[in-house]
């Protein structure tokens, strides 16, 4: 196959999984460029903050980028610049062992995207990314909890 032809085929397949069966709250589509095409390799996602967390109600943006050696190496996932989360960079970009060392080209976008949700409110302090809010994780825990709450606020669902 050309260059790429593997990824593109395997991200077909797993949009039309997606579209069968996924998650409740969950969104995963192909970016559609401006003349209308979709592109497989770039997909704009939302993960819902779990019930009973401090992420509630909260449905959190999220970008997936697949390179040509898609599945054998993992999608890059991004929140927004600035995202509120032990494991997640200042760029946005997620720490994650998944798709990391652990990623397996059997992991599917959505292990991926359930696995990022469960990240999100069971944080690795052994592998901070952003500094001032593992601080915040390990001394000031109701100050921890404020904070998510707020971005779940900024990020309420679009439906």
């Amino acid at each position: 196959m050309a260059s790429g032809g593997i990824a593109r085929g395997r991200l077909a397949e797993e949009r039309k999984s997606w579209r069968k069966n996924h998650p409740h709250g969950f969104v995963a589509k192909p970016e559609t460029l401006p003349d209308g095409t979709v592109n497989l390799m770039v997909w704009q996602c939302v993960i819902p903050g779990k019930k009973g967390t401090d992420w509630e109600d909260g449905y959190f943006p999220l970008t997936l980028q697949f390179d040509d050696n898609y599945p054998t190496t993992s999608p890059s996932c991004k929140f927004p610049v600035g995202f509120f989360h032990v494991n997640v960079y200042d760029s946005g970009v997620v720490c994650l062992s998944i798709l990391g060392d652990g990623w397996k080209p059997s992991i599917t976008v959505k292990q991926v995207l359930v696995g990022i949700q469960e990240l999100l409110d069971d944080p690795n302090p052994n592998s901070a990314a952003q500094h001032r809010c593992y601080e915040l994780y390990k001394k000031n825990m109701p100050e921890y909890k404020k904070r998510v709450r707020e971005q779940a606020r900024r990020y309420p669902s679009r439906v």
